[in-house]
């Protein structure tokens, strides 16, 4: 920290510089301090010089602080309000008023709740499947708009990241384990040399955009009732222009090693699910690595410069933890194929998304749903709903086609596979069953049944959902000749969905 923002920073916490009364509360992080105080946040950047950062003098913090206003405000225009400078009179005091030299700048910011925080959230338990899923629409959304940016990405931009890492987690050796960093870098480059090519091809496809660049629980608020993005990377072109998977990878690592894993595997799916965007998930698990890696250091280093000593502990142990999730996020996992039918009401969704994220490579299995692909195949949201015309015998054949075909592509990228559908045809059981068996993975077909009443309530209550039966359609459903399902493990899907999970588990074992 340069000793001559002392001065600006003891200035910052008297509430009177800004006319106001109370306390300034205070916030520190490694590269900013910010402020709160009424209804306003200001953040000033420290002077402070790193391998991938550089505010080290007065013009280089205004054009950060300058480039911070811009880029946020693609997505949270209504938060971030301008950029102010602190300026020293003749007297050497400071002030916000005009007329003396500028020292220091600062980005001014409606100040929202802290208790709105995502990751105060998801400490209190407060990340509900609805509120994750509004938030992957929003960054979906905000990567299908970001600028394309070519120079940047690839194998080439990964490796650098890979190195620097290593580079930066050096600079901790007191609090980062030498060896457990030297393993990661050794197997982080094994895991590049075979997914490199995957990372090269999505870059010239126009995957590689100006992205949000740090997109942790931490930098996501509930604003307005909204999911929404704030503190964007601003200060390197090099991390901020990015693989739109490797900006999603940090939400995913983030969630999972807080041991959200249902979370995790649903901010991931939901997304493959809106960007229509599965080439490239081979490369996940190491994308999810190096943002793990990334946070290990910037913890370390941010536990140098806590004001109590708890705070200090806690950033060390965050960045061990970060530390080791980077080098599990790289084990194997087996994948396999797991297909889920049943009449309409008997909770394969509700399962389906119960099992993924304990099978295979993290963050979990691809869960393939043929409500949503019929939905997404017509570019509307998976709760919409269409109009029964559309569900005719040529388009059932289409979607178990489609299925059939996302199934094979996620296996052969290394993921487990869960299949959602009714699967009432003997053909569509043998289909997806010849996929597992033409990919050489293990295959597991579930056929959960539930009294009629049961399921005739179950779909009388449902809403907002992707699925769009309804009583009428499944008593058209018992009419059909589903044939032998000898092959198929039956799962008592009656009770409440967690004695299904169980029933389903021990038939995985078996």
């Amino acid at each position: 920290m340069d000793p001559n923002q002392d001065q600006t920073i003891a200035f910052l916490l008297e509430a009177g510089s800004f006319g106001e009364t109370g306390t300034v509360d205070r916030i520190d992080t490694h590269c900013a301090v910010v402020f709160l105080i009424g209804e306003r946040a200001y953040k000033l950047k420290r002077a402070v010089k790193f391998l991938y950062l550089d505010y080290s003098t007065t013009e280089l913090r205004q054009q950060a602080c300058a480039s911070e206003l811009r880029l946020n405000r693609r997505t949270a225009p209504e938060i971030y309000l301008e950029i102010r400078s602190i300026n020293r009179l003749p007297d050497g005091n400071l002030t916000f008023e005009s007329g003396g030299e500028p020292v220091d700048w600062l980005v001014v910011m409606r100040r929202f709740s802290q208790d709105d925080l995502f990751d105060t959230m998801a400490l209190h338990q407060r990340l509900t499947p609805n509120i994750l899923r509004d938030l992957t629409d929003h960054v979906a959304q905000f990567h299908a708009e970001a600028e394309v940016t070519p120079d940047f990405g690839g194998a080439q931009a990964m490796r650098a990241v890979i190195d620097g890492n290593l580079q930066n987690m050096a600079l901790s050796q007191t609090i980062l384990s030498e060896d457990m960093a030297n393993r990661l870098t050794v197997i982080s480059l094994a895991t590049l040399d075979r997914v490199g090519p995957i990372l090269d091809a999505r870059r010239s496809s126009g995957q590689v955009r100006r992205c949000h660049g740090d997109l942790h629980l931490g930098n996501i608020c509930l604003y307005k009732g909204e999911p929404t993005l704030f503190d964007c990377i601003e200060f390197s072109d090099e991390i901020a222009c990015t693989d739109v998977l490797y900006d999603l990878a940090f939400l995913v690592m983030d969630l999972w090693r807080r041991e959200l894993k249902a979370e995790a595997n649903l901010v991931f799916n939901r997304y493959l699910d809106m960007a229509g965007d599965s080439l490239g998930i081979a490369a996940f698990p190491l994308l999810l690595s190096t943002r793990a890696a990334l946070r290990a250091h910037v913890s370390a280093a941010a536990s140098t410069i806590q004001p109590s000593a708890d705070e200090r502990l806690r950033k060390e142990a965050d960045a061990r933890n970060y530390l080791l999730h980077a080098i599990g996020f790289l084990s194997a996992g087996e994948p396999r194929l797991i297909a889920v039918g049943g009449l309409s009401g008997t909770g394969k969704s509700t399962l389906a998304m119960a099992l993924a994220p304990e099978l295979g490579v993290a963050p979990g299995a691809r869960v393939l749903r043929s409500d949503i692909i019929r939905k997404r195949i017509r570019d509307v949201t998976p709760e919409s709903r269409l109009p029964e015309s559309v569900y005719t015998k040529e388009e059932r054949e289409r979607i178990y086609r489609g299925l059939g075909h996302r199934a094979v592509a996620a296996l052969a990228s290394g993921y487990a596979v869960v299949v959602d559908a009714v699967f009432t045809d003997p053909e569509e059981r043998h289909a997806i069953a010849e996929v597992a068996l033409n990919a050489g993975v293990k295959f597991l077909g579930l056929w959960l049944t539930a009294p009629i009443p049961v399921l005739e309530a179950r779909l009388e209550q449902r809403h907002n959902d992707a699925s769009d039966a309804t009583v009428a359609i499944l008593r058209q459903q018992l009419d059909y000749q589903i044939g032998s399902l000898a092959d198929w493990s039956a799962i008592d899907a009656g009770g409440d969905a967690a004695r299904t999970l169980a029933r389903a588990r021990l038939a995985i074992k078996a």
